[in-house]
């Protein structure tokens, strides 16, 4: 899982941009960014779970985040969580494990996440959570594969066999994301 998170992170660094993050610039910083294996390690066994940010960077013309993200197993037939993101697009690149992602369709009872939550201030900016009533498509996906979801799509996980861990990488035209973050794991 390590070499993948890696060669994940290997793929995603030309887009991170400088370690350096200027406050709301124009031009995106001059040199790019390396996340150590260490680094990644660190914030993959931090405790907590779920979505854990690593960084977002100021790329001048908008911020770039880059988060590890776990789901635990997951038995079908129940009711399916839904989450939208509403000004950020998510590219997931599976690492390990597999999963059944449901995205768009009708979905019920759609709730703003709290403006004061962590995933809206530092995560994934604006949002709502809802409950899929039927979802417009649904993928198998495991290891290896990559998911674009646009902002303001609906998506969760219907199944997940044992686990399912992928590197998910934000652009972020609107700047909702607080560029110069680093996760508070790599402070210490």
């Amino acid at each position: 899982m390590r070499t993948r998170l890696i060669a994940a992170f290997t793929l995603a660094a030309p887009l991170l941009g400088s370690p350096v993050a200027s406050a709301q610039t124009t031009r995106g910083p001059a040199d790019g960014v390396v996340l150590t294996a260490g680094e990644i390690a660190t914030v993959v066994n931090a405790p907590g779970g779920g979505d854990r940010e690593i960084r977002i960077v100021d790329m001048g013309r908008y911020n770039l985040g880059v988060a590890v993200l776990r789901r635990g197993a997951l038995k079908p037939g129940g009711t399916i969580g839904a989450i939208n993101h509403t000004k950020v697009t998510e590219v997931y690149y599976v690492v390990s494990g597999e999963g059944t992602l449901v995205m768009g369709g009708e979905v019920r009872d759609p709730k703003p996440i709290a403006p004061d939550n962590e995933l809206v201030t530092t995560v994934v900016g604006p949002g709502n959570n809802a409950t899929f009533v039927k979802p417009s498509t649904t993928r198998h996906i495991t290891t290896g594969d990559i998911v674009i979801i646009p902002a303001g799509v609906y998506h969760g996980f219907s199944e997940v066999a044992d686990h399912i861990e992928y590197v998910s990488v934000r652009p972020d035209l609107d700047k909702v994301l607080p560029a110069g973050y680093v996760n508070p794991a790599l402070k210490k």
